[in-house]
């Protein structure tokens, strides 16, 4: 997984496990022992998802979960909270401070590998690996390749990336701060027009295809990516150019 995961545990030796563990699977980490540390280390990078465990020393865990979903900084980002505590109000008191999923300990590397990896798919999924196909487009992440009916989509880094997002995330309307944010990166500061000239790249790499029409601008908000062309539009499209599109 190409994630940076930031962990919060108090306790050393759990901390170095979950570290080389994760490491292993190909994360990048973070790591502190306690909220006033993991506040540092968030002020110059943003992780992709948070583990964090409930018992801390001065800040406990589901208080700072509150903080980072009160925060429009931090609110997206994926936590699990990894505590000994697993009565049923504790487990409810954690989700109700906005908790993605909920570990207990003693636990097995493995298994915290696997939620993690199940949230990123449910809360991140243009940050995994995984190959999506959305109205005849397949995107592969890991070979870095845009298909359609075993055509190669040409496209730049930027155009990737931003294809990634809209098709993991498709109907949903974006602004361009929100398009900065999630394409090229929270500490990235560029003007909000630089996604007007990105988008304009993207949508000529989907005429060969047919498929430009997916990608629409939503006037003073942002843009949208639809999961399929409108019907008038697809049955326009002269059979040679259809790209494998849906029924």
């Amino acid at each position: 997984m190409d994630t940076t995961i930031l962990i919060v545990e108090d306790e050393h030796e759990i901390r170095e496990l979950i570290v080389t563990n994760l490491q292993r699977a190909g994360c990048r980490t973070l790591s502190a022992g306690s909220v006033a540390e993991a506040v540092t280390q968030m002020r110059s990078a943003l992780p992709d998802l948070v583990v964090l465990d409930w018992m801390l020393p001065e800040t406990p865990g589901v208080m700072f979960a509150r903080r980072l979903r009160a925060d429009q900084r931090t609110a997206d980002i994926p936590i699990i909270m990894l505590t000994g505590r697993g009565r049923e109000e504790d487990r409810i008191m954690g989700l109700e401070a906005g908790v993605d999923d909920y570990v207990i300990k003693p636990f097995f590397p493995r298994e915290l590998l696997a939620r993690i990896r199940a949230v990123m798919r449910r809360c991140r999924p243009q940050l995994t690996e995984d190959v999506i196909e959305v109205a005849g487009l397949a995107l592969d992440p890991a070979a870095r390749r845009v298909t359609c009916a075993g055509s190669d989509v040409e496209l730049g880094e930027i155009e990737f990336r931003m294809l990634h997002f809209f098709m993991t995330h498709p109907e949903r309307v974006y602004s361009r701060a929100q398009l900065l944010d999630e394409v090229w990166g929270r500490q990235v500061y560029v003007e909000e027009r630089t996604v007007d000239v990105h988008i304009r790249r993207l949508r000529p790499a989907l005429e060969p295809a047919a498929l430009e029409g997916l990608l629409e601008t939503e006037r003073g908000v942002g843009y949208r990516f639809r999961r399929n062309l409108p019907a008038a539009r697809r049955n326009a499209i002269p059979a040679e150019a259809r790209c494998s599109l849906p029924q």
